[in-house]
């Protein structure tokens, strides 16, 4: 290989933006940013069915406002 042409891995923490987590892990970029983690994820969670019914009312509201559009 090559000498210098490889970018510096290092360890870097970042924050999950969602649950305020502090995580740490290897990486080549400077800054990463978290939107959702595993600690906050409804699929890691097992919140899955909040997750369900949130999408079924959002689903039922444009519905509606269809229909009032329409009336």
């Amino acid at each position: 290989m090559k000498k210098d042409i490889h970018p510096n891995y290092k360890q870097i923490k970042t924050v999950c933006t969602s649950c305020n987590t502090e995580h740490v892990f290897g990486s080549t970029a400077e800054k990463v940013n978290l939107d959702v983690c595993s600690n906050c994820h409804a699929f890691y969670t097992g919140d899955r069915s909040t997750v369900k019914a949130r999408g079924r009312v959002e689903r039922f509201n444009k519905i509606l406002e269809k229909s009032k559009k329409t009336n």
